[in-house]
């Protein structure tokens, strides 16, 4: 079991500055951990998450809508869809009413490059607590936000 403060060699002020601390520390952790396992796919998290996104509304959904819903709010996401176009997992189109909206679709090649990808490999770094400790975590989370 890790020890945040020999891992980052720091005193906290209390309990909830280290909470507070370790959130991060372990957002950033797992970060690593999805970023090392889309690497072969050579796609980010973010990008990750904008094709699951995609898929799971089926239909195109406008970039503001996308946005919303991303996990990691990011100022960069429109450069994130522009590389995802150029790499041809997802496709643009304009709104023929009010061309200021833009509307984004995962492709038939990006469906398949998330079937490539095995995001259980991910769950397994969960494994560490029970389906209880992680309701009680969530339930945690869901109060401080």
């Amino acid at each position: 079991m890790g020890d945040l403060a020999k891992d980052i060699k720091s005193q906290f002020l209390n309990e909830r500055v280290k909470a507070l601390i370790n959130i991060k520390y372990t957002a950033n952790w797992l970060d690593n951990i999805g970023n090392e396992i889309l690497q072969p796919f050579n796609i980010s998290i973010q990008q990750y998450n904008i094709l699951r996104i995609l898929r799971g509304a089926r239909n195109a959904l406008t970039v503001k809508i996308v946005k919303e819903r991303m996990i990691q709010k990011s100022p960069n996401s429109t450069r994130l869809m522009d590389k995802l176009c150029d790499k041809r997992l997802i496709e643009r189109s304009r709104c023929e009413n009010d061309r200021r909206v833009v509307y984004v679709k995962i492709t038939t090649k990006g469906l398949q490059l998330l079937d490539h990808i095995n995001i259980h490999e991910f769950d397994e770094h969960m494994n560490a607590i029970t389906e209880s400790e992680a309701k009680t975590l969530n339930r945690i989370l869901d109060k401080i936000r």
